[in-house]
């Protein structure tokens, strides 16, 4: 199952308890700033050189989760490396800077502009003249055509994943010369600049055949600094070469091999040499981190170039000592992803369908201690997250989280006594196999996962601590050091028989302090779509939970506030667990109790997320440089499908409003980028008012790299410049390039 995103469509009920206290706190924290934007918390980490000082040749061995089950991102079986090779091989009229924002791409484009906007909107694009598809045939208005008669939602026959924006196309014609298209909109279109980017050529998006299946295993046609060369499905993996016809900077490497390789096993590949840019996860930052010295912190790169911690270098143990021997030659490049995790409340049934008890449970979160506890140990700036929409540094973005209030036990406890949920109220014993008063999902079977106890806990952080320092590996392979050792601890971390367990008990939590960092390397549900369209989820990382003050459990009409927080149970996903389990604690210190069910990273989102059959879960949603376009599905009030039941599209919280619709609506609507995300900052302010889902921080990303490497990394908000990639020259007191060793 591919862990590269998933996308969460609105779900139901509007809230019937949003008062206009709610709505009189400020719509835009901080709006005497002139740019409530700001900057990016962190900048990308690189390793930026010029030109000049790279080699010319050499193969990029870098690492993917699968090989792509298609090269056409407009599919819904699309998903990163996808995006990657579509980046490397294609046109984009946009792309994106360090701080998320879309910028013209002068490969393909002299100028692109709304030339018109009565009685219609027209868009002006002025091709490069030199900009030509990898047949030698020129870039120009056909390709734009059929690209919007494939993608306007107005033929079945197309299996498009997503239309947005291209549905408000009305013609596509060609200007006064073969270098200028003109766009007509039938309805203003405030994210035109989310359109045709990738471009595909007309071959691809002529016919419903050619969509559907021509663009799946290969593309004959392409226009990039790269070309797909081959794809080998057999041994996993994609070769991208020189393209003879690219016009522009010739690109640095001669190729570039996307190798799929799994999570948990990317460092053993980079100590063996058959990787040499790779996405790790937090535990392999740290065993990869000790074998390069801290960089110094460069401007471009904010916090992010500040050392992971990890151990004293002066006293490492003889599995620390092997590590760093075997990653000689290799450095973490971090920053934070444009992606966010956070809590989920489901508003569609339950005790949370009321709103003053999610409320209650934001009120509850100290979201400040959370970004503390998973940024932190990565040396990554810790600031919670105030947008749904935007992250710091994004156009759209403003700190909005003053529409539900910090953390405030006193206003928590107030919010759910006035829903009915008292202290100590009487409780009636449940009979055999009822429910309790959570989601009516059904508990995880017997075998799905595991219950833990204190003293097991206990147990097996003392274990798990003596395999950290070497005690019982000082004979271990490094499998046995690094994987093995990694996949044992989280067996032993899973304990017990029956996947569900209640946080808190004994005042305990599961799992080590800080042990487990901020990801899991995994994210659930469908694949993730490229830019302009519905985002994907990901799902969260975490840390370990404190010990916390219980107070009575609250009850009402009989029945014990419980809710049903569902995460996965995979070796893969113990820092997710973690962080529920902090959760958990604190929303007993005002009486509310979680169950942990643990179920199987398959059934996750589909079984779980998707169909409602939880309380609580965590995931992490990509941000969007147009949110009035992408968003709009997350957040859009569920309404009844023909066959009765509710279309929720991807608010798995089945929380929505008309007002928030609305505003999504006008946002989209008006060619006045300041007015746009005025509407967007204000949408912003009511979801978090209702509640339905909660941020909390930026998701980290962790790459090791090769100290060789230049210009890749840790792209941050960034869309990767695949010509300027490559291998500084020798003399630089760098290791080779992998191709000429």
């Amino acid at each position: 199952m591919s862990h590269e995103g998933i996308a969460t469509r609105s779900v139901m009920r509007s809230v019937a308890f949003l008062g206009a206290s709610a709505l009189a706190v400020s719509v835009l924290a901080g709006c005497s700033d002139p740019d409530p934007a700001g900057k990016p918390l962190a900048g990308q980490d690189i390793a930026p050189a010029a030109r000049a000082e790279i080699a010319d040749g050499g193969t990029l061995h870098w690492a993917v989760d699968a090989v792509p089950e298609t090269l056409n991102t407009f599919q819904s079986d699309a998903d990163a490396a996808t995006t990657r090779i579509a980046q490397a091989a294609l046109p984009s009229m946009f792309r994106f800077d360090a701080a998320g924002r879309p910028e013209r791409n002068p490969a393909y484009l002299e100028s692109a502009k709304v030339v018109e906007t009565e009685p219609k909107q027209v868009v002006l694009y002025k091709l490069n003249q030199q900009a030509v598809w990898s047949d030698g045939r020129e870039i120009g208005a056909a390709d734009f055509a059929a690209q919007w008669r494939a993608l306007s939602g107005k033929d079945s026959a197309y299996w498009t994943a997503r239309n947005a924006g291209y549905d408000r196309i009305e013609k596509i014609q060609r200007g006064d010369n073969d270098l200028e298209v003109r766009v007509t909109f039938g309805q203003p279109y405030a994210d035109w600049r989310s359109l045709f980017s990738p471009l595909y050529p007309k071959e691809v998006m002529g016919t419903p055949d050619a969509f559907n299946d021509g663009a799946r295993r290969k593309l004959k046609v392409s226009a990039g600094p790269f070309v797909v060369k081959q794809i080998d499905r057999k041994s996993g993996e994609v070769l991208l070469t020189r393209n003879p016809r690219w016009w522009g900077e010739r690109a640095k490497l001669k190729e570039i091999v996307l190798r799929a390789v799994p999570r948990d096993e990317r460092a053993a590949a980079l100590a063996a040499g058959d990787l040499d840019l790779a996405e790790v996860d937090p535990a392999a930052a740290k065993r990869i981190a000790l074998a390069a010295p801290p960089r110094p912190q460069s401007p471009s790169a904010g916090g992010s170039a500040t050392p992971l911690m990890g151990p004293e270098r002066r006293s490492l143990t003889p599995a620390q000592k092997r590590d760093k021997a075997r990653f000689r030659g290799f450095e973490v490049r971090k920053s934070l992803e444009p992606a966010y995790t956070q809590l989920a409340l489901n508003g569609g049934e339950g005790p949370l369908a009321d709103e003053r008890v999610r409320r209650g449970v934001a009120r509850a979160l100290d979201r400040e201690e959370l970004a503390k506890l998973v940024l932190s140990p990565l040396g990554l700036p810790a600031e919670p997250v105030g947008s749904h929409l935007a992250l710091s540094g994004q156009a759209a973005y403003a700190d909005n989280s003053g529409a539900i209030g910090g953390q405030d036990m006193a206003e928590a406890q107030a919010l759910l006594a006035d829903a009915g949920w008292v202290p100590g109220g009487p409780v009636e014993e449940r009979k055999k196999g009822e429910k309790a008063a959570g989601s009516e999902a059904d508990k995880p079977k017997k075998g799905s996962g595991s219950e833990k106890s204190e003293k097991d806990s206990k147990k097996d952080s003392k274990k798990d601590s003596e395999k950290e320092s070497g005690k019982k590996g000082d004979k271990d392979s490094e499998k046995e050091s690094g994987k093995k050792a990694d996949k044992d601890s989280a067996k032993d971390s899973e304990g017990g028989d029956d996947g569900t367990y209640i946080v808190g008990e004994d005042n305990k939590a599961d799992g080590d302090e800080g042990e487990h960092l901020a990801q899991d390397g995994k994210q659930y549900g469908s694949k993730q779509l490229p830019q302009g369209g519905v985002p994907g989820a990901y799902a969260p990382q975490g840390t370990a939970a404190p010990a916390g003050a219980a107070v009575r459990p609250l009850a009402k009409d009989g029945k014990a506030l419980t809710l049903r927080f569902v995460v996965p149970q995979g070796e893969g996903s113990q820092s997710l667990r973690t962080v529920a389990d902090r959760i958990g604690i604190m929303l007993e210190r005002v009486g509310i109790r979680t169950v942990i069910s643990k179920v199987s990273d398959e059934s996750y989102f589909k079984d779980h997320i998707a169909s409602g059959q939880y309380d609580l879960a965590l995931y992490s949603w990509p941000t969007s440089a147009y949110p009035a376009t992408d968003a709009r599905p997350i957040y859009a009030k569920p309404v009844p499908a023909a066959d009765g039941s509710l279309n929720v599209e991807q608010n798995y919280t089945r929380v929505g409003t008309d007002q928030v619709d609305q505003l999504f609506d006008q946002a989209v609507a008006t060619l006045d980028e300041s007015e746009s995300r005025s509407l967007i900052r204000k949408a912003d302010s009511r979801i978090w008012a209702a509640a339905g889902s909660i941020p909390l921080y930026q998701r980290p990303q962790l790459t090791a790299a090769r100290t060789n490497i230049a210009n890749a990394g840790a792209f941050g908000f960034g869309t990767p410049l695949y010509e300027d990639m490559g291998f500084l020259k020798k003399g630089s007191g760098a290791p080779a390039p992998s191709s000429q060793r």
